[in-house]
């Protein structure tokens, strides 16, 4: 969002600081200057860190504030009440609410466009009770450093300057989601379950594996039926999470699939300049900007057929996420590569959420215990059909496994997802996922065979996920082509870094892979000015 600014101040530099202030008729210069000088003071502040002056429309000619900013020698940025009211404040006023349109002028223009509030409203000082009801002030900072995009280019991008200094007050768990949403580009929020959802069509939009859940997976879920009056007690599953990757159990947090372990990351561990490598699933960079969070992205690229050069994530970010395999790429990414992202200071996010369709789960991580900083996150979902039971669980160092845990709400996970758990950790369970991923590795092979018959279109190399990522040209045509003969594939222009032009599909039986590769080739002989075959 832009504002109206009024008078200009010198360059912003490493100025950090954003000074909300909400001021009655009439509040002289001195009064409002006073203020703002107490409060950056009393905090320990220093007015040349100030960046602007901020206060909602209506105020944005008021002398008392003006002429306060012109003293700071910075510019006052003047914002809708409408946008004020949408940001959440600590210390709401229903008086003010009323007069202005917001329940807090002054941090809420502070916080609008800022990072973490450093000092909540302060009343103007004064003897008087007319003199300290004139002004309020707010002082909220804004955290620069990987505010932007980082594209990969063979060698180590540039990024602003970093503020230092603890966090006093976050409003991570208060500020809406509208500004980081905004500026977030493609919609974070779109999965593959929509391109199928009232449809009857053949999926290749979801990579939950088909004929799932098995009948004793589905036995032993209806078996926790009988135990729904008891509260959710998850300590079986939770020991055979840890004795499945011969972890302590201070090590494993189950979770509300791995979903709700993007949000508890995003609103309970420390981070300054979170980055997300894209593209990827981007539900860990919606639960950041949702948490109030600036997000970095790293982009690779196609040419580079999308596989990480550690050097391209900023050094000063302290909390990277990537997954391995990535999805929607289906990259397996080096473990000792993904090793050189970790340090002393830094919380590494690996999502294997598909690793266990990787045969013989190669380059996982999950059972390292001497990386600093590494939290990985595992799902059920996938393999064994139980996205709607909703079971994933984090592995981690336990002052990590504690900081997210007090952030979920009690039984966070039922006692059917719980029993589902347990019984996917058993051997004939462990026996039946590496069965499974040797047949995706056989199904996706015929796949790629079938896809490079197609001129047209270029596949993403090596896939070593239950999905394959393509790119062909009016990508979006095809794809709707491929509705009216009865197959969903997932549209790609929703993953950072990504377009129109990219298409993921997941990998089925021979059969339906048959199908589709006749229904696609009809789909491209359709398209005007086809190239030939």
């Amino acid at each position: 969002m832009t504002g109206a600014s009024v008078g200009t101040g010198p360059e912003s530099g490493a100025r950090s600081l954003v000074v909300g202030v909400g001021a009655r008729r009439g509040a002289p210069g001195d009064v409002v200057f006073a203020l703002i000088e107490a409060v950056l003071s009393g905090a320990g502040l220093d007015a040349a860190d100030v960046l602007e002056v901020a206060t909602v429309d209506a105020k944005g000619d008021e002398p008392g504030i003006v002429g306060a900013a012109a003293r700071l020698g910075v510019p006052v940025r003047t914002h809708p009440a409408g946008a004020l009211a949408a940001v959440r404040v600590p210390h709401p006023s229903g008086a003010v609410g009323a007069a202005v349109g917001t329940p807090s002028v002054a941090e809420a223009a502070a916080l609008i466009e800022a990072d973490e509030l450093v000092v909540p409203k302060t009343r103007a000082p004064g003897g008087n009770a007319s003199a300290g009801g004139m002004a309020t002030c707010a002082v909220a900072r804004r955290l620069p450093a990987v505010a932007g995009t980082f594209e990969v280019s063979g060698r180590k991008t540039s990024t602003s300057p970093v503020t230092g200094g603890s966090r006093p007050f976050t409003m991570a768990a208060m500020n809406p989601p509208t500004r980081n949403i905004e500026s977030a580009g493609p919609d974070l929020r779109h999965h593959g379950d929509a391109e199928v959802r009232g449809e009857n069509l053949t999926d290749l939009a979801v990579n939950v594996r088909t004929h799932t859940p098995p009948e004793w997976l589905r036995e032993r879920i209806a078996a926790s039926l009988t135990s729904l009056a008891a509260y959710p007690d998850g300590s079986s599953a939770r020991a055979a999470v840890a004795g499945r990757h011969g972890l302590p159990v201070e090590r494993v947090l189950l979770t509300a699939g791995a979903a709700e372990a993007f949000v508890l990351i995003a609103r309970a561990l420390p981070a300054r300049r979170p980055v997300v490598v894209h593209p990827q699933f981007t539900e860990p960079e919606a639960a950041l900007r949702a948490a109030g969070h600036g997000v970095g992205r790293v982009l690779l690229r196609a040419e580079d057929g999308f596989r990480l050069d550690p050097e391209a994530v900023p050094e000063e970010a302290d909390l990277v996420v990537i997954g391995n395999p990535t999805n929607p790429t289906s990259v397996l990414h080096p473990a000792a590569l993904l090793e050189r992202l970790a340090r002393p200071g830094r919380t590494l996010v690996v999502d294997e959420a598909f690793m266990d369709v990787v045969p013989g789960e190669r380059e996982a991580l999950c059972d390292r215990t001497d990386i600093p900083g590494l939290v990985v996150l595992r799902s059920l979902t996938k393999t064994w059909g139980l996205a709607g039971l909703r079971i994933g669980y984090v592995l981690a160092a336990p002052e990590t496994v504690a900081l997210l845990s007090e952030a979920q709400p009690l039984w966070p996970v039922s006692s059917p997802a719980l029993a589902a758990a347990e019984a996917c950790m058993e051997p004939r369970a462990l026996v039946e996922a590496a069965e499974a991923a040797d047949r995706i590795t056989v199904d996706r092979a015929h796949l790629l065979a079938g896809l490079a018959e197609f001129s047209e279109v270029e596949v993403v190399e090596a896939a070593r996920g239950p999905f394959v990522l393509v790119r062909l040209e009016r990508a979006a045509e095809v794809r709707e082509r491929l509705r009216l003969l009865g197959f969903a594939a997932r549209r790609g222009d929703t993953f950072p870094g990504l377009g129109p032009q990219w298409l993921r599909l997941a990998v089925r039986d021979r059969a339906t892979t048959n199908r589709f590769l006749q229904a696609l080739d009809q789909a491209v002989q359709a398209l005007p000015a086809r190239s030939g075959r």
